[in-house]
């Protein structure tokens, strides 16, 4: 039970760090979310191999198709507090992101986005993801999303490329 506690103290502090704002879950549910229960464990996809996860990056146009996925998840580590990644995860303070690449913008089902962000017509793709965490409230004031982005074109390109290759459909 200690260390659950110590999981939730980290996500409170990777949320204030990141700016994403207060969650409405409150800690019991995130306790609660962060145990799979026996049911949906055996619903939830299998974890994509590396060789998927090639694969997902390599459909990537350049230079996104060269990203490193280590980089990319460690400098994603702050998104976390925020955003969940499995296909038919939870929402949080943002949405879950499985199946990103490729949705129109705004359009998972039940999640509260806000209406500047409903007020666009975009297909999540690597160049609209490279502008969005270069600072979200540029591409589109008024957003939710209070966090301020990635500066360093490397660390987008590693993102994209993890969020490919962990967000995208495997078979």
């Amino acid at each position: 039970m200690r260390h659950l506690g110590l999981t939730v103290a980290a996500a409170a502090v990777a949320a204030a760090l990141c700016g994403c704002g207060k969650s409405s879950t409150t800690s019991s549910d995130q306790s609660q979310a962060s145990q799979p229960s026996a049911t949906s464990a055996s619903s939830q996809p299998a974890e994509p191999t590396p060789e998927q996860k090639k694969q997902a990056v390599a459909q990537l146009p350049a230079p996104y198709n060269t990203g490193d996925l280590d980089n990319g998840e460690a400098k994603f580590a702050v998104c976390k507090s925020c955003h969940t990644l499995a296909p038919g995860g939870p929402d949080m303070t943002g949405p879950n992101l499985g199946g990103l690449f490729g949705r129109k913008v705004a359009t998972k089902a039940g999640y509260a986005y806000s209406d500047p962000l409903k007020a666009q017509s975009f297909t999540w793709d690597a160049a609209h993801l490279d502008t969005w965490l270069t600072d979200p409230k540029a591409m589109v004031p008024n957003t939710k999303m209070t966090f301020p982005g990635f500066k360093d074109p490397k660390d987008r390109i590693d993102v994209i490329a993890y969020l490919k290759a962990e967000t995208s459909p495997h078979s």
